[in-house]
Parts: C-alpha cells; sequence; structure tokens
C-alpha cells in the first residue's frame, strides 16, 4: 500500500467516525483563534476555553490589546501556563497587526509567521480554519499518529508537514488534522492507544507490528 493509499484510506475513516471537523477553541473572529491558539501552547483547550471570555471581554478587539498593559493580559491568562511570555507575545503580536497589517490577521503563512509567537502550527491552523486554504496543523497528535500509520519515523514538525501535503488531498488536509487530534484523544493514547476500538487499525503499522509481535 502507498502512503497516498494509505492516507485516503484514513481521511475516510475518520470523516465515518469524526463527521464534524471543528477545532475546539472557541472564537468569534479571526483574532481571537490566533490568541486562544497561542493560549494553548502546553495548555489544553478546555482551560484556554475558561479563560478566553474574559479575556475577551477586557480586550475586545487589536487595538485594545495593542495598548494593553502585559501585566493585564497577564492577569487574565494566568491559569494557562507560561503567562508571562504569553502576554508579552500577544501585546506584541496585537501591535504587529495594527502597524503593519492595517488591524487585521494577515492572511498568508509567511507574514503569519513574522508575528511574536506564531509558528507554522499556529499560522497553519489560521490559514486553514480563517482562510479557507490548504493547510497541514503538525501539533502532537498529528506526528503520534502519522507516525503509527506508517508515514514517517520523524519528531520533526516541518519535516512532517512537508510529508502530508504531498500525501494529503489539498481539500481534505485541514479537516484531517482536525480529525486525528480528535481519535488522538479519544482512542490512539499517547500511552495505552485503545487499537481494539479503532477504526484504522485494518491498515495501521504500529497495530499490524503489534500483532505480529503477540504471534
Amino acid at each position: 500500500m502507498t502512503d497516498q493509499e494509505r492516507a485516503l484510506k484514513a481521511i475516510e475513516a475518520l470523516k465515518k467516525e469524526y463527521p464534524d471537523s471543528i477545532c475546539s477553541l472557541t472564537y468569534t473572529d479571526p483574532l481571537q483563534l490566533l490568541i486562544s491558539t497561542r493560549l494553548a501552547a502546553q495548555c489544553t483547550d478546555a482551560r484556554v476555553n475558561m479563560v478566553t471570555p474574559t479575556l475577551f471581554a477586557h480586550f475586545p478587539d487589536v487595538y485594545a490589546f495593542a495598548q494593553a498593559n502585559v501585566e493585564d493580559v497577564e492577569r487574565d491568562i494566568h491559569s494557562c501556563g507560561l503567562y508571562k511570555t504569553k502576554a508579552r507575545d500577544i501585546v506584541a503580536m496585537c501591535r504587529m497587526i495594527r502597524d503593519e497589517f492595517g488591524g487585521k490577521v494577515p492572511d498568508s503563512l509567511e507574514q503569519l509567521t513574522k508575528l511574536p509567537g506564531i509558528g507554522r502550527k499556529t499560522a497553519n491552523l489560521i490559514m486553514g480554519d480563517i482562510f479557507k486554504k490548504p493547510a497541514v496543523v503538525v501539533d502532537t497528535h498529528c506526528i503520534r499518529l502519522t507516525s503509527r500509520l506508517g508515514f514517517h519515523q520523524s519528531k520533526d514538525p516541518y519535516k512532517i508537514e512537508m510529508l502530508l501535503k504531498k500525501i494529503l488531498p489539498e481539500e481534505e488536509s485541514n479537516d484531517f488534522c482536525h480529525r486525528l487530534v480528535l481519535h488522538g484523544r479519544a482512542v490512539c493514547d499517547a500511552r495505552k492507544p485503545k487499537c481494539e476500538i479503532c477504526c484504522m487499525k485494518s491498515f495501521c503499522k504500529y497495530y499490524d507490528d503489534n500483532q505480529k509481535k503477540e504471534k
């Protein structure tokens, strides 16, 4: 089975298992998703969703964030972890969006990754969810699941992104990555995956290898 064939099987299996491939972060506009994704680093989406209503009430738009005192942002996001760095990045990115991009979140990967604290993972999420452009979001779930499926043995997010861009249909890539997150949380756990109930076990290299070991 080629990587492309395996990828198509994975896409179809996950579509059936998770018809709704939505981001688990709560937001109403591009800036809110950008900030929420920055807050989600080493923090659960559930915790971020608890914090952001107060944060966005205090700072309703890019101009409010750009004029904010970092200490005030820190207080609102304290429970997210790494709050000092995150607060500094949020204020700095909003100032750049205000000063260099006319107050609007930019719509290219190159421009997004110029923003303080924004790497390719977050930039790809914005590209796919907000601007509906082909995107591959390589998070810990994506790295783990695509490795277990047999696509690679790498830990390098950039290399994995480039590989997946080659084998995934462009129109499926963003939703596929969202579904990997859902499946990683529900079934393909990092420590003890529930292989017996996995919708992809018939073509998963990790499952196949384990079956051979047991024999």
